[in-house]
């Protein structure tokens, strides 16, 4: 199985760079999906690092009906809603810019390589969802993903570019040019945790919310012991909830903005020592981390077969078979509520991981948002497709929400479900990260009104993101984090589910195999990066 996977890994980075560098000629290089007719006026797709558009004075053409795709992550929708919300959608498309919009799926199985691989597939994507701390946006940008439009913003998204304040766009910037635009006016935490029952964790004697992970074992020995048919945590070998868990609650390291794979490895040293960089996997921290995880799976807290598992985990704990789920917190603010109705009683809760130590930074900006792509065919009528979505209330909420009647009705001013409504035949999404904004957003009864109790504990230590101004140049160790990617995937999952026999063995040899790949060196290099950022924002 790993040497499967380094075989496929080391396919993908051929790919990349093969790919990259044919295209890597006059036009730049990179990625999407694309629109079906070109506007004769429109500018050729240029990189990050180059012109985005020739300027001209005159409006977009659009004498000629396009569609724009948009490239999003998430399982595309079976059940016909979706259709029918975008018919509406594109109507109003189309009376307003001659256009329709046409999503792109990246489904969940396998993302990052799907993600990554559709980014440097040469194809025209007009509208691409992005985040610099968790889809490699800047290494992307770095690659020539995404197309520079600091000329074209102001003249085809005027509304957007005016909503948003100078600072921001600075943090949108990639050699000095706006490559994003970010999802800044959208109030969200994502910050992850494990989601367990409070009906059981009370039968177990634990009567205060879960803080550390030693009193979360104790409520999964519980659960194994005295609910039988349920798993205690029924995960999937994709997830790295223990390593990202313990590294929040156990140490005050920071995860940098830096792409690796299946772990992200390197960290700052704390908020206080925020410009020096480290990583969680060379401390104690992470032993302690896969010696708890090979006595749980010892213990049977997780599938035997969780490295090749594949189910859907979340409908497990719903249907009572599951003890426990992982996420963040505003996917808990939904759950709780179908819980609440799926399994009466349940009490769902929610132990983050920031819980333990406080250790918890602000979201990023850009945690969310949306570049132009490279190679799209109408970067104009892209933009002023961005700029409907993100500023007309009634496009915005048919995207968001589905249609009034449908998906939902308004009473006291919230989303409900309508008599008659089921799941299956009529939920609807579009997984639209991309530029969401509080302004339009409604009010849903799907939301759980006790969240406010976890956003005003998260308020008590919360301290600013640091890094938003950070641009990883990875021209220098290409190579060793590709190879590092390659180690982290390759062993990481069989560590962080602990199926990789003795941890102190396993731990060795994977930090022997990280140092082999190259770990100093990207270390070095990191550090001197993140001196120079600390120059640009203190001044010395």
């Amino acid at each position: 199985m790993a040497n499967g996977k380094r075989v496929w890994l080391t396919a993908l980075s051929i790919i990349l760079v093969v790919v990259l560098a044919a295209c890597s000629g006059g036009k730049g290089n990179d990625k999407g999906n694309a629109s079906a007719s070109g506007s004769p006026s429109a500018p050729s797709a240029s990189p990050s690092g180059s012109s985005g558009g020739d300027g001209d004075e005159g409006g977009a053409d659009t004498s000629q009906l396009v569609k724009i795709s948009y490239l999003v992550l998430g399982d595309k929708p079976t059940n016909g809603q979706f259709e029918k919300v975008f018919e509406k959608v594109n109507q109003l498309m189309r009376e307003k810019i001659n256009a329709e919009l046409e999503w792109k799926w990246i489904e969940w199985a396998d993302w990052q390589t799907k993600y990554n691989l559709t980014l440097a597939s040469g194809e025209p994507i007009d509208l691409i969802t992005i985040a610099t701390d968790w889809l490699d946006t800047w290494n992307n940008a770095q690659r020539g993903a995404f197309m520079n439009i600091d000329d074209l913003l102001p003249k085809y998204a005027p509304r957007t570019w005016e909503s948003i304040p100078p600072e921001d766009w600075e943090e949108s910037k990639f050699n000095g040019k706006i490559v994003l635009i970010p999802e800044n006016d959208y109030t969200q935490w994502v910050n992850h945790g494990v989601y367990y029952r409070g009906d059981w964790a009370k039968e177990a004697g634990i009567s205060a919310p879960i803080a550390d992970f030693e009193t979360l074992g104790k409520y999964f020995q519980y659960v194994k012991d005295n609910k039988e048919g349920v798993v205690p945590w029924d995960t999937q070998s994709g997830g790295i909830g223990p390593y990202i868990g313990f590294a929040q609650a156990y140490t005050d390291m920071l995860e940098l903005p830096i792409g690796t794979g299946y772990l992200p490895v390197f960290h700052a040293k704390s908020f206080d020592e925020k410009y020096t960089a480290g990583s969680p996997i060379f401390e104690d921290v992470f032993l302690d981390m896969a010696t708890m995880m090979k006595d749980w799976a010892d213990r049977g807290f997780w599938r035997e077969d969780v490295l090749n598992y594949k189910g859907d985990t979340r409908s497990l704990l719903r249907a009572g078979l599951s003890g426990a789920d992982q996420h963040h917190t505003q996917t808990f603010a939904s759950l709780r509520v179908n819980m609440d109705k799926d399994q009466p009683g349940s009490e769902l809760q929610m132990f983050p991981f920031s819980r333990t130590r406080g250790n918890l930074p602000e979201l990023s900006i850009t945690h969310g948002g949306t570049s132009v792509g490279a190679h799209s065919k109408n970067p104009e009528r892209a933009l002023m497709a961005y700029d409907l979505i993100r500023n007309d209330k009634e496009i915005y909420q048919l995207i968001n929400f589905g249609m009034e009647g449908v998906q939902y009705e308004l009473k006291d001013g919230k989303r409900v479900l309508p008599a008659g409504y089921d799941e299956a035949r009529d939920s609807y999404y579009s997984d639209f990260w991309g530029g969401r904004v509080d302004k339009f957003e409604i009010p849903s009864d799907t939301v759980w009104e006790g969240i406010s109790t976890y956003y005003q504990e998260y308020d008590g230590y919360k301290k600013p993101y640091p890094y938003g101004r950070f641009v990883f140049d990875k021209s220098q160790i290409d190579a060793e984090l590709t190879a590092i990617s390659q180690v982290t995937g390759e062993l990481g999952p069989a560590i962080v589910w602990g199926k990789a026999g003795d941890p102190a063995k396993a731990v060795e040899d994977f930090r022997a195999k990280l140092k082999a790949a190259g770990y100093d060196k990207a270390l070095a290099e990191i550090q001197r990066q993140m001196d120079e950022y600390k120059k640009l924002i203190e001044g010395s």
